[in-house]
């Protein structure tokens, strides 16, 4: 199974320098919130993953990785003939 795991504490690490804890500042939002995506609890609405690619500087693309959970799968999906 392919999922796709969002990357915000990575990228605003990696890009800004900022801790969740900032990253939640910056946004206007509850820390809570900011943490519960990063966890993977929960996803934010359209609105806010918007707010966070501009407040970050990245795309939405950017924010998620590939999680694999079955390689075959993978294998399937790229050995297009």
């Amino acid at each position: 199974m392919i999922t796709l795991k969002i990357k915000i504490k990575e990228k605003a690490r990696k890009i800004k320098g900022w801790s969740l804890y900032r990253l939640a500042k910056e946004l206007n939002l509850p820390q809570q919130t900011v943490y519960s995506w990063a966890n993977g609890r929960t996803q934010p609405s359209y609105d806010n993953m918007d707010k966070l690619c501009r407040v970050i500087g990245c795309s939405i693309g950017e924010l998620f990785e590939a999680d694999i959970q079955d390689e075959n799968k993978l294998d399937a999906a790229v050995n297009i003939d």
